[in-house]
């Protein structure tokens, strides 16, 4: 799966959000500063073409939709980013974190509850 820009990312936040919806939609949930009404436009259009959303035509305008689920691209992004920057090993990635004290040890005792959970 292609990554996608900052711009993209937070175009497809709107949609999942939204679920369906037009540009104004996605447009009215973004947050400050909202991007030009048609740059959203062609944002939307770009993340068609990469098949991340669908748009159906109602009368002169499109309504969108996910086609990608957000669960889904959390997955993919964070395997990719994982094997990119950490050779795939997530225990370098949590010590990453750890070392850098943006995780607390009581916070690492919570991900182990969840990982030891049957």
């Amino acid at each position: 799966m292609e990554k996608l820009s900052q711009q993209e990312e937070e175009a497809m936040q709107a949609v999942w959000q939204t679920g369906k919806g037009f540009i104004k939609d996605f447009l009215d949930i973004m947050a400050e500063p909202k991007p030009p009404y048609t740059t959203l436009a062609s944002t939307i259009k770009n993340l068609e073409r990469k098949n991340f959303v669908k748009g159906e035509k109602i009368g002169n305008s499109y309504r969108y939709s996910a086609i990608i689920a957000e669960e889904e691209y959390k997955k993919r992004f964070m395997s990719g980013f994982v094997s990119d920057y950490f050779k795939n090993s997530y225990k370098d990635l949590v010590t990453f974190f750890a070392n850098d004290k943006k995780i607390s040890a009581s916070e690492l005792k919570e991900i182990i509850k969840l990982i030891e959970k049957p």
